[in-house]
């Protein structure tokens, strides 16, 4: 491997200048910068970036921790972080915990032992003891789609509450009165708040909330078609279901399909998330969208700004959300 004084030698300046080079901390001169910048393309010479950035303090990662990969959510979002961040000369270095606070933990501490220089953290629960002890330690902690108890924070939301009002009340506004959700786990922030907004909306309308038209689902698509089939049981059945997830609503677009309910003639879908696959179910999935590149790039300039200036005051950021209308959803006759 060369080195920085082969490099010095074959351009005919001190390593230091090289050094300064290499990571622009003094003027050099353009024709002694090309010098060697030529030297080192002719010994192919590589800087030792990580021995680099340990000198300095900094590794130039992030560590993110999802709690569901399987999820296209969690998945798109970490896809754009992933991106946002190379752009900005930080690598990623990813996690699940599949729900598990114990895995959950793990990956925490592996994370910390590879020394990133701050953490994006999707939480398993509402709380996450294993982030106090991080946060109390300095290491630059921003929290995505949960809103952790007791804990100061940077936190990157989207405005859940109103993507329910927007859902039911987009559903009313189409004439229909019995409406179906299928919610999310209810220790959840995301879920509860979208539950609350469908509640409200049905308020609004002097609406009745019957109890018997929620169905708690788990995000994943077996939840949703199962809880769209005990929806199917129910007399007056519902015209109208919103999902509290894009992944329950295509699992409940099969249950409907197998009961002989064609969507959206007889039946009125809406889901919530605007993953990519929504738009190519069968038919394509009218849902609340959540722009997974706003949300990517806003924890990412939070974590960023937070290792900058560690004694900035704890933020919260809560982005909009839209209803994209597709084909699952059509107005009463």
């Amino acid at each position: 491997m060369p080195t920085i004084h082969q490099v010095a030698e074959r351009a005919g300046v001190s390593s230091t200048t090289v050094s300064h080079v290499i990571n622009n901390t003094r003027y050099v001169s353009p024709e002694t910068r090309e010098r060697v910048l030529r030297a080192m393309e002719e010994l192919n010479y590589r800087p030792n970036v990580l021995a680099r950035s340990l000198r300095r303090g900094e590794t130039r990662t992030l560590g993110l921790i999802l709690p569901d990969s399987a999820n296209p959510f969690f998945a798109e979002v970490a896809r754009a972080l992933e991106f946002a961040a190379f752009r900005a000369g930080y690598n990623v270095i990813f996690g699940n915990s599949e729900n598990d606070l114990e895995k959950e933990q793990v990956y925490v501490d592996v994370l910390v032992t590879k020394q990133v220089d701050g953490l994006i953290f999707m939480a398993t629960g509402d709380r996450s003891q294993s982030l106090e002890t991080l946060v109390r330690g300095g290491l630059p902690v921003v929290v995505v789609d949960r809103q952790l108890s007791a804990l100061e924070v940077d936190t990157v939301l989207t405005d859940n509450l109103q993507g329910g009002l927007l859902a039911t009340r987009y559903l009313i506004a189409g004439g229909h009165r019995r409406i179906g959700c299928i919610t999310g786990p209810s220790h959840l922030t995301p879920s509860a708040q979208r539950v609350i907004g469908y509640r409200q909306a049905l308020q609004e309308a002097g609406l009745e909330v019957d109890e018997a038209l929620m169905v708690r689902g788990d995000f994943h698509p077996r939840s949703g078609y199962e809880a769209a089939r005990r929806l199917l049981e129910l007399r007056p059945l519902p015209t109208a279901l919103f999902a509290c997830n894009d992944m329950m609503a295509i699992g409940a677009l099969r249950a409907l399909a197998e009961a002989g309910l064609r969507v959206p003639e007889d039946f009125s879908i809406v889901g919530y998330d605007d993953i990519e696959l929504a738009s190519y179910a069968a038919p394509p999935l009218t849902t609340i969208r959540q722009d997974k590149v706003a949300i990517a790039e806003s924890a990412l300039r939070l974590a960023l700004e937070r290792i900058a200036q560690p004694e900035l005051p704890a933020r919260c950021e809560t982005l909009p959300v839209e209803l994209v209308e597709r084909q699952s959803t059509r107005r009463m006759a």
